[in-house]
């Protein structure tokens, strides 16, 4: 059965711009037909077509599913990287996984200053349909990380910067996550933090942990965190 993703869809009960077109010109639905649509807010519905047009695709709600979310909530902050393929990736991936937010910030190694989230909400929208969920999660550029930085300490989340030091080596995020929480997690650009970059966030109450023994890529971190937290998390 076809996924579709519309937004509001207990309102409108219908859909709209790329859905409309895809089910119309792509899959040519025809009146009668059964389709499931997510509005990626925890609700999941079997819908038949009324009427489909590339512009409009009209819909009868048949059954409503909602879904509770998770108990705890992830949130991956990173600097995006030179090679935009590869935050892409991470996003569709981590979309796949389950994640809450994704946000952006950009520091002084940061070597891209620049992301194009119209683009990376697509993407997000099609790994939500490809792994069948019904949440979807919240893409957020942030801007200049020192600025952002203060405001984003205020969240009830367990605050972690990912970081292996040259001195003592943090507890790993296994071990110092605990369940059932909210989570932030910082990921650095393919420079690194600066000196000054990690001392605000240690001032900030972040705690330092790492994600194994070897230095690994931004968007590959970011991925580690994001399923290391998961696992915190089976019962």
């Amino acid at each position: 059965m076809h996924l579709f993703f519309q937004p509001n869809f207990s309102s409108i009960s219908a859909l709209t711009d790329d859905e409309a077109f895809h089910a119309a010109k792509v899959l040519r639905l025809r009146e009668g037909e059964v389709v499931q649509v997510t509005d990626g807010q925890g609700s999941w519905y079997d819908a038949q077509v009324r009427q489909s047009t590339p512009k409009r695709c009209d819909l009868q709600i048949l059954k409503q599913t909602t879904y509770e979310p998770r108990p705890y909530s992830i949130e991956i902050a990173l600097a995006p990287t030179k090679n935009i393929d590869r935050i892409e990736w991470f996003v569709e991936k981590a979309t796949e996984m389950g994640i809450d937010k994704i946000s952006f910030f950009y520091t002084k190694h940061s070597e891209r200053r620049t992301i194009k989230l119209d683009r990376l909400q697509k993407i997000a929208v099609s790994a939500m349909k490809q792994s069948l969920q019904a949440y979807l999660p919240q893409l957020e550029e942030v801007g200049d990380f020192e600025k952002w930085l203060p405001k984003a300490s205020e969240t009830t989340a367990q605050k972690f910067i990912a970081h292996l030091p040259d001195d003592a080596l943090p507890p790993h995020l296994l071990k110092s996550a605990l369940p059932k929480q909210k989570y932030l997690v910082l990921i650095g650009p393919e420079g690194d933090f600066t000196t000054k970059e990690i001392e605000l966030t240690q001032q900030l109450g972040f705690q330092m942990a790492v994600l194994g023994n070897t230095r690994l890529r931004t968007e590959t971190a970011a991925l580690v965190a994001c399923q290391t937290l998961h696992l915190v998390n089976i019962p």
